[in-house]
């Protein structure tokens, strides 16, 4: 199971929010560069970016603070977050961000996603899939849509992707452990490589997605609270296997 210690940006910062809210944000660092550091440091394989007033917004706002990353770690790196159009993804990719996220657009227009795949690969393109009692949200979490998560990620499949980032929004930055039975469900339906997000906690939480076969998992709050230390974490999962 693949660890991605993660860093949200908005204005520039590092936070955390608490179930996708905007309203709701707690900083931890004015220099994401200094974290992400950190987390190489500690044996990091791969960092998951998100540049959060990017989804918000529809386009990249962080650029810089993201190849400010992305030129010193000596770790891939996967960004989401307003990433809606081609040249968006060529922009990201210039940076030398190693994949990216695609949330909204998915949902939107999936022939996109077709496109996108046809010119750079399924292994730079990975799908986001943010969920709330099992329905989609779109445009930085703020809409939910008509879509059910599980058909989303099935049309995706067809559409050539083998990755997805799951995450459930109810459980994000709670700290009150991932959804097993929608994530577990994801899995045995679609086949695909799924990325669990939202709510991993404690090192049993790590334990319990392990036991259902996640390709990998995102740790976010956990670490700034240290309720995770990712060394030890990485030990155990990852490295072990």
């Amino acid at each position: 199971m693949k660890l991605f210690p993660a860093i949200d940006i908005k204005n520039g910062q590092c936070v955390r929010l608490r179930q996708g809210s905007f309203q709701d944000v707690l900083v931890y660092s004015e220099i994401p560069l200094k974290i992400a550091n950190q987390w190489e440091a500690s044996g990091a394989s791969f960092i998951h970016i998100v540049d959060l007033d990017g989804a918000l917004l529809g386009h990249s706002v962080n650029d810089d603070v993201i190849k400010s990353i992305v030129s010193e770690v000596k770790i891939p790196v996967q960004v989401g977050g307003g990433i809606r159009t081609i040249k968006d993804i060529e922009n990201k990719l210039s940076l030398g961000v190693e994949r990216v996220i695609i949330g909204t657009k998915a949902v939107k227009d999936p022939g996109f996603i077709k496109d996108a795949i046809a010119t750079f690969g399924s292994n730079r393109i990975v799908i986001g899939i943010d969920a709330k009692d099992g329905m989609v949200a779109i445009e930085g979490w703020e809409k939910i849509s008509n879509y059910n998560a599980v058909t989303l990620a099935l049309e995706m499949k067809q559409c050539g992707v083998k990755t997805i980032v799951y995450t459930d929004i109810s459980k994000d930055g709670m700290l009150q452990g991932p959804n097993i039975t929608h994530t577990k469900e994801m899995i045995q339906i679609t086949g695909l490589n799924i990325i669990a997000s939202g709510g991993v906690s404690s090192l049993k939480d790590l334990e319990m997605l392990q036991e259902i076969n996640v390709y990998g998992a995102i740790i976010g709050k956990a670490l700034y609270e240290n309720k995770i230390e990712l060394r030890k974490a990485i030990n155990m999962f990852e490295k072990n296997k």
